[in-house]
């Protein structure tokens, strides 16, 4: 796969880039965010939300550990998980293999358990307000 990388200048084009890479995306398809806290990783899933038909406000699953938003979109935040083992015990990775889109935050966590398949997306803080998206 192909690494394309696109500039932000603000949490709103963030946003608009979110909503247009889901237009490039299928039920089935997992997609692991990479980035430091604060760097757009929960914008950029509100954006893929919105391309996806979902009016739904997005908010980061850090202590729910995973969003269901209508079986389309499944959205994880493993920053408290440290074992692909806890993962499958608490049943998240059976979304994996279900017909939405995975979206997963902190996805290191859980390297042993991830399908071989997966879509990238990283996104670097450049300033206080330009973000680095790399993606395939």
């Amino acid at each position: 796969m192909r690494m394309a990388i696109f500039i932000s200048d603000s949490a709103d084009k963030t946003l608009k880039f979110g909503e247009e890479y889901a237009k490039s995306l299928k039920a089935g398809d997992v997609v692991l965010l990479n980035g430091d806290m604060g760097t757009g990783k929960t914008v950029f899933c509100k954006g893929v939300a919105k391309g996806l038909g979902i009016e739904d406000d997005v908010l980061s699953p850090t202590y729910a550990y995973m969003n269901d938003y209508y079986g389309k979109l499944y959205h994880f935040d493993c920053y408290r998980l440290t074992c692909g083992e806890q993962a499958e015990a608490l049943g998240l990775t059976d979304y994996f293999y279900a017909d939405g889109v995975c979206l997963i935050e902190w996805a290191q966590n859980i390297s042993s358990v991830l399908p071989a398949k997966v879509k990238k997306v990283t996104i670097e803080k450049i300033s206080d307000s330009e973000r680095r998206i790399i993606y395939e």
